[in-house]
């Protein structure tokens, strides 16, 4: 490799670095909302930097989640669904994290406010 090579590369880096930390910038201070929907219909919407005590919400159906909502965050923390996979997805604190749980029909959404 040549110089020009190696200030190009190092050239490229710095810009894609910063471009990433512009990025990452921009999210913050960003009011989010965690939408909670079972069967079509909005249980609950809860802005997520207003949570000042952790609590859990029932979303009962077909099967039972137990939805643990705490500051920036949400999550299932457990649900008698057959594979869990709602549960292993785990917690959800940025714009366009989703956690659904198909058998029950019930879907978390971080949305931007």
């Amino acid at each position: 490799m040549k110089k020009n090579d190696i200030l190009l590369i190092v050239i490229v880096a710095l810009i894609s670095l910063a471009f990433l930390f512009f990025l990452y910038i921009q999210g913050k201070g960003e009011r989010l909302t965690a939408v909670i929907v079972h069967k079509n219909q909005v249980i609950e919407r809860i802005d997520l930097s207003k949570v000042e005590e952790p609590r859990t919400i029932t979303v009962s159906g077909y099967y039972t989640n137990i939805i643990r909502v705490e500051k920036d965050r949400i999550r299932f923390e457990r649900s008698d669904c057959p594979e869990q996979i709602c549960v292993h997805t785990g917690w959800l604190s940025k714009f366009g994290d989703i956690a659904v749980c198909m058998p029950n029909q019930t879907i978390i959404d971080i949305q931007k406010d």
